[in-house]
């Protein structure tokens, strides 16, 4: 998988999983539910969480994944409040309604995502490589022409006298 494609995984992955968050938080607040705890908000974090991972590191369709995310968090929002009950046909129409919309949102944020990135890497430069650089070339520490040179002039580079 390329890195386009893990970066639109990761937009799949942390899009289903906020809306399947959002969807529970409000179909519990639609249906009379009180404000959660902080125990089962954690919890519902860390359950939208997981749905998050899942809808990233796996092509399930989307819409399996927020449907058992909204059921995952109908049921700790439920169990927080202390009633548990059976879904009536509205509720099921309801979230019915909430999975093919986000779904549809999500399709959409995946398609905007990938346009964005050929955009991108239409308009950006190529990837820098970097220029080999040529050889070293050895230069003695003093050339020999400037030494005989030297030598003819009656200069001779020697350390001083032994004794002074």
């Amino acid at each position: 998988m390329g890195a386009a494609e893990v970066l639109v995984a990761r937009v799949r992955g942390g899009l289903t999983g906020a809306t399947s968050g959002a969807v529970s938080i409000a179909a519990h607040a639609l249906g009379g539910g009180g404000t959660p705890s902080q125990s089962a908000v954690v919890l519902l974090l860390a359950t939208t969480l997981a749905v998050g991972v899942v809808a990233a590191g796996t092509r399930i369709p989307v819409a399996a994944v927020l449907i058992a995310g909204q059921v995952l968090g109908h049921l700790v929002l439920a169990l927080d409040a202390g009633h548990t009950h059976v879904p009536g046909p509205a509720m099921f129409a309801g979230h019915a309604a909430a999975t093919a919309v986000a779904a549809l949102l999500v399709a959409a944020a995946e398609r905007g995502c990938r346009v964005v990135l050929a955009a991108v890497r239409r308009v950006s430069p190529a990837p820098f490589t970097p220029v080999a650089a040529p050889a070293a070339v050895l230069v003695p520490p003093r050339p020999p022409a400037l030494h005989d040179l030297l030598r003819s002039t009656g200069i001779v580079p020697r350390g001083p006298p032994v004794t002074v």
